[in-house]
């Protein structure tokens, strides 16, 4: 994939109609970063949720290659919390998610926090690069996966 390919990639509000894939690029990007990371919901109550709630509800952001690749990304802001970023696996490491935080940093200019599992480290590496310091660390009891968390925060 060429550089320019990578800045055709279109970031967008995503629309009632993204909702399944915004939802399938979210499960197939779980599975992969976080195998050892047991989701308390089925495929199907997943993509209901992004249905019924992510998309109408919260600042859902999406990477739309506008070819046959469709949506390869996926951003949900929630006031100043940066609460899902996934990347369909084959589309990591292309600048997608760089862009994704920078838009974010851009939605909500006075800081953004956010959690990921204590297991997911690729996570920690980018969010450490650009700018997030881990606040606290927990024993999962508080997430529904019951898997160790940490929260990141960044303050401009």
């Amino acid at each position: 994939m060429s550089r320019s390919e990578v800045a055709d990639v279109a970031l967008r509000r995503a629309a009632t109609p993204d909702a399944a894939a915004a939802a399938d690029v979210w499960l197939t990007s779980f599975a992969a970063a976080l195998p050892t990371v047991v989701s308390p919901r089925s495929p199907d109550d997943v993509r209901d949720y992004f249905r019924d709630v992510v998309v109408p509800l919260r600042e859902t952001w999406v990477a739309d290659t506008g070819a046959e690749g469709g949506i390869v990304g996926v951003m949900v802001l929630n006031d100043d919390e940066l609460s899902q970023l996934y990347l369909h696996p084959d589309w990591r490491g292309r600048g997608i998610g760089d862009r994704f935080v920078a838009l974010a940093k851009e939605r909500s200019p006075g800081g953004l926090g956010l959690w990921t599992f204590q297991v997911n480290r690729p996570a920690h590496r980018f969010y450490e690069r650009h700018g997030f310091v881990a606040v606290e660390y927990t024993d999962g009891s508080g997430n529904e996966e019951r898997e160790p968390d940490v929260r990141y925060v960044w303050r401009p």
